[in-house]
């Protein structure tokens, strides 16, 4: 091999790591995902992954409260849709037993789906928008957690309650709105029970923030000490 033909080739090995490590580096940055406001892990598709196909039979109910039924209603299209175009499920509302009723079918391409879309229905059941009920079908290792303001604090109940989840929501709900942009959940006060919608990691932040301000911590105070421990979570990642 020439001088010359020896320079190409080094050249050539060169440009495939470079390519190589740019190619790694946008996975990198496509792991992760904000849906809505909501921050989460994006869906992996994996090319040698095979399709757990199911033959049908498999379902969940969801119970849903009288409060609900007229917005399940007024937005059963929204919901309707993505589990059945896009999860390739069956779901229905039996009148008679108050259950969202999702099944399995022959064309369902994954049994997780199952689930996901049960996890999808049971947070607009508790409250939250289906735009942000929709980042649980979109982006992995989301979840709600869900708590009673006693839970935190066992004494409080009456005016004392009413006080607290004035100070959750805040102003004009800027406190509730603050809490959920820095941390990148949603957040849902349904009378004295708290939903959080997100991530583990930041899940866990805006609880802290709540339970703060439900044990009487300023919202002033609450902000910088979730701005603080923001800024260094971005900064570790």
């Amino acid at each position: 091999m020439s001088t010359t033909d020896q320079h190409q080739y080094q050249q050539e090995i060169e440009m495939e790591k470079t390519a190589k490590k740019r190619q790694a580096n946008d996975n990198c940055m496509m792991e992760v995902e904000i849906v809505n406001g909501i921050k989460g892990k994006v869906k992996q598709h994996s090319a040698k992954k095979k399709a757990k196909n199911v033959q049908g039979g498999e379902q969940r109910k969801i119970s849903v409260p009288a409060h609900r039924y007229s917005p399940l209603k007024e937005n059963w299209i929204k919901i309707f849709t993505p589990i059945t175009e896009h999860l390739k499920l069956q779901v229905r509302f039996n009148v008679k037993t108050r259950n969202v009723e999702i099944r399995t079918a022959p064309e369902t391409p994954d049994i997780s789906y199952l689930q996901k879309a049960a996890d999808f229905v049971k947070a607009f059941i508790c409250g939250f928008e289906v735009e942000d009920a929709l980042a649980l079908l979109r982006l992995d290792d989301l979840f709600v957690e869900s708590f009673e303001i006693q839970d935190v604090r066992q004494q409080m109940k009456g005016d004392h309650q009413f006080r607290a989840i004035g100070r959750l929501a805040g102003k004009g709900g800027r406190t509730k709105f603050t809490i959920e942009n820095v941390t990148k959940t949603r957040i849902v006060i349904a009378d004295t029970k708290i939903h959080i919608l997100g991530s583990y990691q930041n899940i866990q932040l805006a609880r802290r923030a709540i339970c703060n301000l439900i044990l009487g911590s300023p919202p002033s105070k609450v902000y910088g000490q979730l701005r603080n421990i923001a800024s260094k979570i971005s900064e570790r990642f």
